[in-house]
């Protein structure tokens, strides 16, 4: 999974004219799910995201969590971030999951960040949506689950 993490303070996403998920103080996450990826991949990208420090305390430190800073989660699917972009001018999407695969593992993403204690508002899978954000720092990070893995070097 690759997430895109945006410290928000507020976000919103529309979806034929209508507010299907807003939050203000929190976390914006687009989120892409590629063939590799897998539930377990999704629990621990989500509490990685549930725990990330990128909300300021008294001192003007990124030292809170999102439930610390008492945020919500807006999570958007996006697969257009799984792009390949090296040969030609037209992305190839060949790398996300086919969309029943993708839909599951996103719904389990979010069911995880919900586990945590944490409000989590969705966009619609698979819709074409209108995105609206006011990044706030800006804070904006870019998570590959795949890396979670890897030993810090």
């Amino acid at each position: 999974m690759r997430a895109v993490v945006q410290r928000v303070t507020r976000a919103s996403v529309e979806v034929e004219g209508r507010t299907a998920g807003s939050i203000e103080r929190g976390i914006l996450v687009l989120l892409a799910v590629g063939h590799d990826d897998t539930p377990a991949s999704g629990e621990k990208l989500a509490a990685k995201v549930a725990a990330l420090r990128i909300f300021e305390d008294d001192q003007g430190k990124m030292n809170l969590s999102l439930a610390d800073a008492g945020g919500a989660v807006l999570c958007i699917s996006q697969f257009t971030l799984l792009a390949d972009v090296r040969r030609g001018n037209r992305p190839s999407f060949s790398a996300a999951a086919p969309p029943d695969v993708a839909r599951a593992l996103y719904e389990s993403f979010c069911a995880h960040l919900r586990a945590t204690g944490l409000r989590c508002e969705t966009g619609v899978f698979g819709a074409d949506m209108q995105v609206s954000l006011v990044n706030d720092g800006p804070v904006t990070l870019v998570i590959n689950s795949a890396d979670l893995e890897k030993p810090r070097g």
